[in-house]
């Protein structure tokens, strides 16, 4: 079997797993196009936005997307890959997409309100308040180690640092003629979704390299962009969606959209020969140099692309306040999580097709591995590998700007919530929260520009002083375990309802076992090595053992009552 017949097989795969599981999804989520939307009911014109799907879709894809999708299976391509193409093929379809439009339309029907109000609604008060605190721990980690890569990127690869500034530059104009000169997206995207290219190609003319321009060291480069990023990540927080994370989301997933047919053509093209193991072994040297065990590894390195718990945050956090109408769930929620699949696989096949001693030697970068691979396949449809190379690089990189941007916002909104009073009374139903009401503290620690002041600041300590660096490893296991607790929500939410609960417990308990898996084996290779990372694990621990606890005991009442046949569906 060739590359580009594994791939065109695994693309059939995924168009029909959308089509029949995701149209079974929505009928257990009972998806009804005429029910209001959050988008609607309390449009504020900042955050609560009625927005095109299209656009929607090209921002939600964006924000999850990043560089995941290629870094986690070429990550587990060391195993073989089988073990890795099997999980994304899986994962994907029956947990990751599943976890992401059932994050989605739960948040839709709750007033576009987090994942973490949902908690409320489902574990109580000190369910909602542990699982903020674990997110925000997250949330700020990643906007750490994303503001540390895109640094480092921007100093090593100036021409992403103007290509990047470019856009955004271009997004705001963009929004300008759209919402106020009346231009119609159609027209508005033709004159500047080419610009986007265009900007690239600039990039390349014009590099920011701040070491030539004006004799800076590399580190104080470095520090340079660290602080032009905390700049934009503070505006891109608080400014309203559609003038600038929303058409600049827009526009960049015309890069990853370009990125994809050139990968796509070129795999079909160039028909690549497997030359990669199905599989290693249980254990493999991966691109750490360690030797690794593959369960739970596997699960943990291929994240986007199968199971990401970020992408509950993106899709309860942001994406639910601009749902248009609820018919545009699945294929935003659902069918953005496909796509990352596609991209998954495409990165797996990519590497697929290396020399094994070639990939060994580049695989530790695997942004680059993925794009030496598709710019050596390119050369079948006539277009220059260097070339092809570049774009590639700044396609990526355009995507973790992306990323790091939306986890910024995200972590403003949470940062705010954890300090809001209950939303429910003793008897379940909800209570209006009045902000002007709030104490006088409270209403200066849940202030936007407060908040995203904290998150930011903090963020960037972390990023200077390089303890963000020092935690980064127990990262994976902990968006796992994000994306484990989720589960547990919906599985809560849908006992309540009276639905499929057991569509959604097995995937948690699946995920849950090889994320505390991961969590102690990572506290366990750095006992008596990394005190900051085993602390951090062990509190992830703490507060991912307390709200396992805490659920089971809440199942356990549903399950109680309907073996009394006693109806207590929430209203969830």
């Amino acid at each position: 079997m060739t590359g580009s017949l594994l791939f065109c097989m695994c693309l059939a795969y995924f168009v029909v797993a959308y089509y029949i599981y995701g149209g079974f999804l929505s009928r257990v989520f009972k998806v009804d196009p005429q029910r209001p939307v959050p988008a609607e009911t309390n449009y504020d014109g900042v955050d609560y936005v009625p927005t095109p799907a299209i656009v929607l879709f090209g921002h939600h894809f964006a924000s999850i997307a990043g560089p995941g999708p290629i870094v986690g299976p070429i990550m587990a391509a060391y195993f073989g890959f089988l073990p890795a193409l099997i999980w994304i093929l899986v994962g994907c379809v029956f947990i990751g997409a599943f976890h992401d439009f059932a994050s989605l339309v739960m948040s839709v029907r709750n007033r576009g309100r987090s994942i973490s109000f949902l908690m409320e609604k489902l574990m109580g008060f000190t369910g909602r308040q542990l699982f903020l605190i674990f997110c925000i721990a997250c949330l700020i980690l990643v906007v750490g180690i994303f503001t540390i890569l895109i640094a480092g990127m921007f100093v090593q690869l100036p021409e992403v640092a103007t290509a990047s500034v470019l856009f955004i530059l271009m997004a705001p104009v963009f929004a300008f003629c759209t919402m106020k000169l009346g231009m119609r997206l159609t027209h508005g995207s033709l004159i500047f979704v080419p610009l986007v290219f265009l900007s690239v190609y600039l990039g390349a003319l014009f590099p920011l390299d701040m070491t030539a321009l004006f004799g800076m060291s590399t580190e104080g480069a470095r520090l340079f962009w660290l602080a032009v990023l905390a700049v934009y990540i503070f505006a891109a927080s608080i400014v309203p969606v559609q003038w600038l994370l929303q058409p600049r989301d827009y526009l960049n997933s015309y890069l990853l959209y370009g990125m994809l047919a050139l990968g796509f053509l070129s795999i079909i093209f160039y028909n690549p020969e497997i030359k990669m193991p199905a599989f290693e072994g249980w254990q493999a040297v991966t691109a750490d140099g360690q030797m690794t065990d593959m369960i739970p590894a596997l699960f943990i390195f291929v994240a986007c692309g199968a199971c990401s718990g970020f992408h509950s945050l993106v899709a309860s956090g942001t994406t639910s306040k601009q749902i248009r109408s609820e018919k545009d769930m699945l294929k935003i929620g659902y069918g953005s999580m496909i796509m990352e699949g596609v991209l998954g696989v495409m990165a797996l096949v990519a590497v697929m097709g290396l020399d094994p001693a070639v990939f060994k030697q580049i695989g530790t970068n695997q942004p680059m591995a993925f794009a030496t691979a598709i710019g050596s396949f390119s050369t079948a449809l006539g277009i220059n590998e260097t070339y092809a190379r570049v774009f590639i690089s700044l396609a990526i990189s355009a995507f973790m700007m992306t990323s790091l941007d939306t986890a910024t916002r995200l972590g403003r909104f949470l940062w705010q919530e954890i300090f809001l009073p209950r939303s429910l009374d003793k008897d379940g139903h909800e209570i209006e929260v009045d902000t002007s009401k709030l104490s006088a503290w409270r209403k200066q620690i849940t202030n936007p520009y407060v908040a995203a002041i904290i998150v930011v600041g903090t963020s960037l300590l972390m990023a200077v002083t390089g303890s963000a660096g020092s935690i980064w490893p127990i990262f994976g296991a902990s968006n796992q375990l994000m994306a484990a607790l989720t589960l547990l929500g919906i599985t809560i939410y849908l006992l309540a309802k009276g639905s499929r609960w057991y569509i959604a417990f097995v995937p948690m308990l699946f995920m849950m076992v090889m994320s505390v898996w991961g969590v102690i084996q990572v506290v366990g290779q750095q006992w008596g090595k990394n005190y900051i990372l085993v602390i951090s694990g062990m509190f992830l621990l703490v507060m991912a053992v307390l709200m396992i606890a805490l659920g089971l005991s809440i199942m356990s009442h549903y399950f109680k009552a309907h073996r009394r046949g006693l109806n207590i569906e929430l209203e969830v």
